[in-house]
């Protein structure tokens, strides 16, 4: 099955030729949201038009249409067209929907765009961005914020697979199987998503590659009449501007790269690299609570993380009442545990949810799950796993077994005694995948580029902060340079420090690169 842990990324190899878009004329689009119509005009002349945003869709995890910004700025939505395949760029379309909101400064004092990825990969821009907008607001007093629905996401041609009954007993099932029984009935129930896939979305599937979406940024960046790509990308999205900066080395602006995914680890050593970080920031949890008087959950960080274990492994023949009529499995609760650990702030709520369900009660641990699965409390699922999966299983080539998983088990268990199986039988998420996977890992090298501010945490669980110091040394000699950050929590400029803020400020808004090696503490 999809494994949510992995949400963020693996990508695909780039090709040397830079092709030309067009724009279509009359549409005659499908249900997936391939245009058929023929084009006309080159793509990078399209005018966009841009109207107040309505409520997101339920791909983009539903909800209401976003309020305007404190200072009565409104947010503005469009649709830009790109081809559905770069090597045929007269073939059909797609629409990639865009989201912005309009610089506060003087117009004197504007620099252009600044386009953010939030992650995933599978994560609406659209409906993020938003949400984030008040963490960004010293960085639109001189750029429009931007961002974007990656193809495949939310309402650029949506990758959808099973329905959200279905999804529903899918996230349910035991996803660390111990038997052979199990096993055969866990890679089952994943070529049979993967084929609900290929049935519901086959036409977009082969197009969905991280390299795909570089090239959309790039003819976005056109479009919006930038002559640089100015980029903020967190997570899957640093992948990402990896790549545009490999095949556009020349049209990076000012870019920074924040909770950095390693350019240089394959399937695996990605997995094992989570479940190191994951266990890490367990961990720092475990510490933080037994420090304080009265720690509900435990008297040591031996006795609080003996006892999530002692849960998981009783919620495997014993699930807990969850979310009615749903019940609280031991992937469930690992999903939901992991969902905790992505902010320090999330930790209380991890707290809470511990000691309900040691009185018997797993509400709250589900809540967390749905939340990383991107279900909604109306029992609507976003696109965001079924996108996850399909751009990476596009992206990786490797496909492994049940005898490649087991082999590796003990790697896993190495590295995190309570999510390595989890993360280990992950890597069955591509078997039976209809595309085949273009690369170990991505390409990311970027001779010419203008220089990238590369952020690492020293305590991120998702993108463990060592990838911070390969993807600057990917980049190349004069392109990367690595802040560090000292803290908890996915991310760093999020977090709200001050040091990091101001370093990425400085950059983007004055071109103050900050001195190779930099640390906040």
């Amino acid at each position: 099955m999809p494994n949510p842990l992995r949400i963020r990324a693996l990508s695909v190899a780039a090709t040397a030729a830079v092709v030309s878009p067009f724009l279509t004329g009359c549409a005659t689009a499908t249900s997936d949201g391939v245009d058929l119509s023929p084009p006309t005009l080159d793509l990078s002349h399209q005018r966009l038009t841009w109207t107040d945003c309505p409520a997101p869709s339920e791909a983009e995890g539903g909800g209401s249409a976003p309020a305007p910004l404190p200072d009565g700025g409104r947010w503005q939505c469009a649709t830009m067209k790109a081809p559905l395949n770069w090597n045929n760029p007269s073939g059909p379309t797609i629409g990639i929907a865009l989201i912005r909101a309009k610089a506060s400064g003087p117009p004197s004092r504007r620099i252009g765009s600044l386009i953010f990825n939030f992650g995933g990969p599978g994560g609406s821009g659209v409906s993020a961005l938003p949400a984030f907008a008040q963490d960004y607001s010293t960085l639109r007093t001189r750029y429009d914020l931007v961002s974007f629905d990656p193809r495949g996401v939310g309402r650029s041609a949506p990758v959808l697979c099973e329905t959200d009954k279905q999804l529903d007993t899918f996230f349910q099932q035991d996803a660390t199987p111990d038997t052979p029984a199990e096993q055969r009935t866990y890679l089952s129930n994943t070529k049979n998503f993967n084929n609900a896939c290929q049935a519901r979305s086959g036409k977009v599937l082969p197009h969905v590659r991280t390299t795909d979406a570089a090239r959309d940024m790039d003819l976005m960046r056109q479009v919006l009449g930038d002559t640089k790509l100015h980029y903020f990308g967190i997570s899957y999205g640093t992948e990402l501007g990896g790549v545009y900066a490999h095949l556009f080395p020349h049209n990076v602006g000012r870019a920074v790269l924040d909770a950095v995914v390693d350019p240089t680890e394959d399937p695996v050593e990605s997995s094992l690299g989570q479940a190191k970080g994951f266990q890490l920031a367990l961990d720092n949890y475990a510490k933080d609570c037994v420090s304080h008087a009265g720690c509900p959950v435990g008297t040591t960080k031996s006795d609080v993380e003996s006892r999530i274990a002692k849960l998981l492994k009783s919620l495997d023949t014993k699930p807990l009442p969850g979310v009615y009529p749903r019940r609280l499995t031991q992937t469930a609760a690992t999903n939901g545990i992991a969902e905790a650990l992505y902010s320090k702030d999330f930790w209380p709520y991890l707290t809470a949810a511990l000691q309900q369900a040691y009185a018997g009660d797993g509400k709250v641990l589900m809540l967390l799950s749905d939340s990383l699965n991107g279900r909604s409390e109306n029992g609507q699922y976003s696109n965001l796993i079924p996108a996850n999966i399909a751009i990476n299983c596009a992206d990786q080539k490797p496909r492994y077994t049940i005898a490649d998983v087991k082999a590796r088990l003990p790697r896993f268990r190495a590295a995190s005694p309570l999510f390595g199986d989890y993360l280990g039988w992950g890597l069955l998420s591509c078997a039976g995948w209809p595309v085949q996977g273009a690369w170990d890992h991505p390409t990311v090298s970027a001779p010419g580029a203008a220089p990238i501010l590369v952020v690492g945490n020293t305590g991120d669980p998702a993108t463990p902060y060592e990838g911070a110091a390969r993807m600057v040394q990917a980049l190349g000699k004069g392109v990367g340079v690595e802040l560090t950050y000292k803290g908890q929590g996915h991310g760093s400029y999020d977090s709200g420090d001050k040091c990091v803020q101001n370093a990425v400020n400085g950059y983007l808004l004055n071109g103050k690169v900050p001195s190779t090696g930099a640390v906040c503490t």
